[in-house]
């Protein structure tokens, strides 16, 4: 979207009417102060594979130092202090199946009345004798990595040939054992133009969820490149129509698809730019006109808001891509770190600088701290990746 920061022309065809939009997917307020919905558990750096955007720069054996089992249950066992209702507990690596102790962990966690859920890997790991097991240890959520609509894509970033159709078969075997699946896609250059044939991937594969990681440079995904902020408007408002598609669609890094969905939903005139209308041109071709209402979650959670990651190491940071250790859980309890470490008081409470600081929608999207950071070493500084300017 190109901000005219008056009034927007919609195309009929393709920007429907508030009234025709339907209602945005929402969920129960909870205090973000006193407890965050997810807990990410990075049970190690270890997997099989070596992806050129990897977060924790992931190796084929396991770190020193990593959480031993009984760490492990402790970290468990000590999401009870948050209270009801519990946080889900997103277990994920490196590989999480490369843990020889998973089962007894969601057991664990399972008699606490926590959820879990689970971020695999797609290796020969992926067994359906594994699966069956942790569907009867209860697991029943699941989420898959797809990066491209074709091999050359996908297996360009995972590094590993025939890993293309090995995911697309993994997503079919997950539905075959009951799971409700969502399907995780990177967001970066290399792959944008991509996105409406992911879509109709994860629409006939019958995943529920479509959440889509906008790429922040951490890691191994420093030598990737990055959307500009226009694109990045751009993608949010194709994200908008996809949601019509059946599926729940979400993002990670890229809490202005928050701004955009208000703002479609209110009937608000935007400007897209050439990239939205490839984008939106190729939905509708793939998938037809949409017959649904969108399914875009909009809750207001951002890094250490809502949300809070540990280390293999055992490290709390506010997110995955944004590691500042704010304590150790073998030092420190993990409710205590959230609720009481300052810097999460500054992200919860929005004190931000730069636009991020004055815009209206700092509370409903807030930016993305990782890539604040990245960017300036500062995780209060505004998000270079909007394109919004306030007044």
């Amino acid at each position: 979207m190109r901000e005219d920061r008056s009034g927007l022309r919609f195309r009929p065809d393709v920007h429907p009417s508030a009234a025709h939009e339907g209602r945005r997917v929402r969920t129960t307020a909870l205090d973000f102060d006193r407890r965050p919905i997810l807990v990410f558990w990075e049970t190690t750096r270890a997997c099989l594979l070596a992806c050129r955007h990897c977060r924790a720069e992931a190796q084929a054996a396991p770190v020193a130092g990593e959480l031993s089992t009984d760490e492990g249950l402790a970290l468990v066992e000590s999401l009870e202090g948050f209270g009801r209702p519990a946080p889900v507990l997103v277990l994920t690596g490196g590989d999480v199946l490369m843990r020889r102790d998973l089962a007894g962990l969601i057991a664990r966690a399972r008699g606490c009345g926590v959820p879990v859920a689970l971020a695999p890997s797609v290796t020969p790991l992926l067994t359906d004798e594994r699966l069956s097991d942790l569907r009867e240890h209860g697991v029943k959520v699941a989420s898959l990595s797809l990066d491209g609509a074709v091999p050359g894509t996908h297996e360009g970033i995972r590094q590993v040939g025939g890993h293309y159709a090995a995911t697309l078969a993994a997503i079919k075997r997950f539905r075959s054992h009951g799971f409700v699946v969502q399907v995780n896609t990177l967001v970066c250059a290399e792959n944008v133009e991509e996105l409406p044939q992911v879509a109709r991937i994860v629409q006939t594969a019958g995943a529920s969820i479509w959440e889509l990681f906008f790429l922040v440079q951490v890691g191994r995904g420093t030598g990737m490149s990055e959307l500009s902020p226009d694109q990045i408007e751009d993608v949010c408002h194709f994200l908008v129509d996809a949601s019509r598609y059946g599926f729940i669609v979400r993002t990670v890094e890229a809490p202005m698809f928050r701004r955009v969905v208000e703002w479609r939903a209110e009937g608000r005139a935007c400007v897209t730019g050439a990239l939205y209308e490839r984008l939106a041109e190729e939905l509708a071709a793939k998938l037809g006109q949409p017959a649904g209402s969108p399914r875009a979650q909009t809750k207001g959670t951002r890094d250490g808001r809502g949300i809070v990651f540990v280390s293999s190491v055992g490290d709390v940071t506010p997110a995955g891509f944004l590691p500042i250790a704010l304590g150790n859980v073998r030092e420190r309890s993990i409710v205590e770190i959230y609720r009481d470490d300052p810097l999460l008081h500054d992200i919860r409470a929005a004190r931000f600088s730069g636009k991020c600081g004055r815009c209206e929608y700092r509370d409903l999207c807030g930016g993305s701290r990782a890539r604040a950071y990245a960017a300036s070493g500062d995780p209060l500084a505004e998000d270079p990746a909007c394109a919004y300017v306030p007044a």
